[in-house]
């Protein structure tokens, strides 16, 4: 597939390696905030958006899972990619010189033994690639940047510390964003993304997720978040294994869809080699 893909972050950022390692023969386009993705492809002015929705060691992307439902876009992919974190300083620089490094405020708690052995202070900035950039433009050799190889490469920095990350299984789980669902059955392992809110009766939930349980369907994940700013309104967030048209998957999203409110499928995927 040819045509355009953007993503949140500058060049050089770990959205940008996503975008490489999922989609290698598109253009890639850089956007300020994950609502700009959103925009440019629900516009039509790309072709897809990819945007990073957890990690393993910070968690979820609080502001990607309360844009997913509203966006009006279908999830078509999802891609696993690896974060290696790298202390990156201006030519000539040393490990010993560097007195800071300015990285995003998810990276920073992914290296915090490594900053704290060596007293280096971490200093927030809006994007891992754009400290690179702003590094680079400084020539400040005690200052650092915590970022990709890739951000080393485009911005002519050096790598000082290579994969300097606290734990080493350390994944950012990203999704493919499409105006366009597929609900095409593209690989024997498929994901099935989606949101619902229970009706307001005595133990909808447990009741709901009971015909996951009885149909064995294996629920990967399961979020919650208030709705409109109320304590009432909740909107459930879940990722199970399995393709709609699975007999065991339609009979325990009939049982779910009959004590809700709401329901609807964000997107139906091939499971991402690196999930496990």
């Amino acid at each position: 597939m040819t045509g355009r893909i953007a993503f949140q972050g500058e060049p050089g950022a770990y959205s940008h390696q996503a975008c490489q390692q999922a989609r290698p023969e598109m253009e890639v386009v850089p956007c300020q905030t994950f609502e700009d993705v959103v925009e440019l492809t629900r516009s039509g002015e790309v072709d897809l958006g990819m945007l990073a929705v957890e990690n393993s060691t910070y968690g979820r992307v609080a502001d990607v899972h309360s844009l997913l439902p509203r966006a009006g876009l279908h999830i078509v992919d999802e891609a696993f990619v690896r974060v290696h974190v790298n202390l990156l300083g201006v030519k000539g620089a040393k490990l010993e010189d560097i007195r800071e490094a300015h990285g995003h405020v998810v990276i920073l708690p992914q290296c915090a033994a490594f900053l704290k052995e060596r007293g280096i202070k971490g200093r927030v900035s809006s994007d891992n690639a754009r400290a690179a950039r702003e590094v680079a433009e400084a020539g400040d050799v005690t200052r650092a940047a915590l970022a990709s190889e890739l951000a080393a490469e485009i911005y002519g920095l050096d790598v000082l510390a290579r994969h300097i990350e606290d734990h080493k299984n350390n994944t950012t789980r990203f999704l493919v964003m499409s105006r366009e669902a597929d609900m095409t059955r593209r690989s024997e392992r498929m994901v099935t993304t989606f949101v619902f809110r229970v009706r307001n009766i005595p133990a909808a939930l447990y009741k709901a997720m009971g015909g996951f349980a009885t149909n064995g369907v294996n629920m990967t994940k399961l979020e919650s978040y208030m709705v409109g700013g109320s304590f009432t309104a909740t909107e459930f967030y879940a990722d199970i294994e399995g393709h709609p048209e699975d007999p065991n998957v339609k009979l325990a999203l009939d049982e779910l869809r009959y004590f809700t409110s709401e329901f609807r499928i964000l997107g139906t995927y091939p499971a991402d080699r690196p999930r496990d």
